[in-house]
């Protein structure tokens, strides 16, 4: 970029130069048992579709859509006053697993608490 000699220097940004083998350890981490494609990503400062680029050039074929979660069935009924409702809430969430447990979430839930216990249940 130009200098004017009016004000500071203008900022450069410089591309980073990945080494094959570099690229090559980084999509291996990537590929293995339970890693997380963003975490590896924000490990090495990389963009994700940077990661997922270099995937694809290795020759990873993406993931098949049967390999993902099944989608739920979900049931909305009419709120139903409870004891254990928060004052002021004004409704709740019923969340049914496969093997018939349950949990409950009413309005008041702190969203940081239902995201930790849905990315658990998701492992």
């Amino acid at each position: 970029m130009s200098r004017n000699d009016d004000g500071p220097p203008a900022l450069e940004r410089r591309r980073r130069s990945w080494a094959m083998d570099e690229k090559r350890r980084i999509v291996d981490e990537s590929l293995e048992e339970g890693a997380s494609i963003a975490e590896v990503a924000r490990r090495h400062d990389l963009n994700t579709n940077q990661l997922f680029t270099w995937r694809r050039q290795f020759g990873v074929v993406p993931t098949a859509p049967q390999e993902l979660a099944p989608i739920l069935p979900v049931t909305i009924t009419p709120d139903a006053a409870t004891e254990y409702s928060a004052p002021g809430s004004t409704g709740q969430m019923e969340i049914v697993l496969a093997e018939g447990d349950r949990i409950i979430v009413w309005a008041d839930v702190e969203a940081a608490a239902l995201s930790r216990v849905v990315k658990t249940l998701r492992r």
